[in-house]
């Protein structure tokens, strides 16, 4: 009995001992909190990494700061980034992999106003267009290219303000974000020209999972929990909508980032959409070896000399088909 007793009590000191020492990854967006990043606060929040067994610490970039630098550094185990940002980086000599792609189709479009007798792609020859920098710039510049334009690139931040004010022809503007702030600022739909980079070729996939390859070496199983507990969170967020809102409402509320219930539910809303292959022959969270090489091309395009990485040492996902095509919902 006394043998007994003392097992039992080794067990649960053992038992106490370990409890929240689970191994820790820590992710950083690349960007401030707001829905694009829903599927990982859902994750958080509901406890879905944890049920994986790993906790997972989300450290939001900042001004000075970027999502690549935190990893460069190893101050983060993962980021998130646009397919083409990861890309050029990974020209560039870091050594990240992407090892899964939420992303499936482009969110990036021009937009004009019809009084800008803009109406068709080629009325933005010879116009001034606002574009922002440092990975958001690739895309749009392509397409200008491969039709010859000729058009003044004007260095734009966060704001819309230019536009409304008639300081520029065009801006680039992501679909589930600066679109529908200018329409929330007074401009209807009908008097918006817009132009989706899908349509013309240019749908490039952008938010996707990364990691430094001896990440990945290191720790190929947490990193396959923290996918599967993400790609969890997202189909959590796509059937609780509401309370997915709330917990990114009361994110941005903690980190002082002004916005509106508005503003964000289109957000979910359209970013669900994206993480759909739609017309594409692939699954959520993969990476379509098509995709890359239009990526690549237009990398190359803009004057990259340095040696061209291929597919597979790019695309390292860490999960299987079966797990990407049968996600099992769990409630807390």
């Amino acid at each position: 009995m006394l043998r007994k007793t003392i097992l039992i009590s080794i067990t649960l000191l053992v038992s106490m001992s370990s409890f929240g020492q689970l191994p820790k990854l820590t992710f950083t967006p690349h960007w401030l909190p707001q829905a694009q990043f829903a599927g990982y606060y859902v994750a958080q929040q509901k406890g879905f990494y944890e049920e994986e067994g790993i906790e997972v610490e989300i450290v939001h970039p900042s001004a000075s700061v970027m999502a690549t630098d935190r990893l460069i550094k190893e101050e983060s185990d993962i980021i998130s980034l646009f397919l083409i940002t990861a890309l050029s980086e990974k020209i560039k000599g870091v050594n990240l992999v992407n090892i899964a792609q939420l992303s499936q189709n482009s969110a990036l479009l021009f937009i004009a106003k019809k009084s800008s007798n803009i109406s068709a792609l080629e009325d933005l020859n010879g116009k001034r267009i606002g574009i922002w920098e440092g990975g958001f710039d690739e895309v749009p510049k392509a397409l200008i290219r491969s039709n010859n334009y000729q058009v003044t690139w004007i260095p734009i931040l966060t704001s819309v303000s230019l536009f409304m004010i008639d300081g520029i022809d065009a801006m680039t503007v992501m679909w589930y974000n600066e679109y529908d702030q200018i329409i929330n600022s007074g401009i209807n739909a009908d008097e918006l020209s817009t132009f989706f980079y899908s349509d013309y070729g240019f749908n490039i996939p952008e938010d996707g999972i990364y990691c430094l390859n001896k990440t990945y070496l290191q720790r190929k199983d947490d990193l396959q929990k923290f996918v599967k507990g993400t790609l969890q969170g997202w189909e959590y967020a796509k059937t609780h909508k509401e309370e997915t809102l709330e917990i990114v409402l009361n994110l941005m509320k903690k980190e002082h980032i002004p916005t509106n219930l508005a503003h964000q539910s289109w957000m979910l809303d359209r970013i669900l959409e994206l993480l759909e292959p739609g017309s594409k022959n692939t699954e959520k969270g993969r990476l379509i070896e098509s995709d890359y090489q239009k990526t690549l091309s237009i990398l190359s395009g803009e004057g990259s000399s340095n040696i061209l990485p291929l597919f597979n040492d790019f695309y390292k996902p860490v999960i299987e088909r079966k797990i990407l095509n049968q996600p099992q919902e769990k409630s807390k």
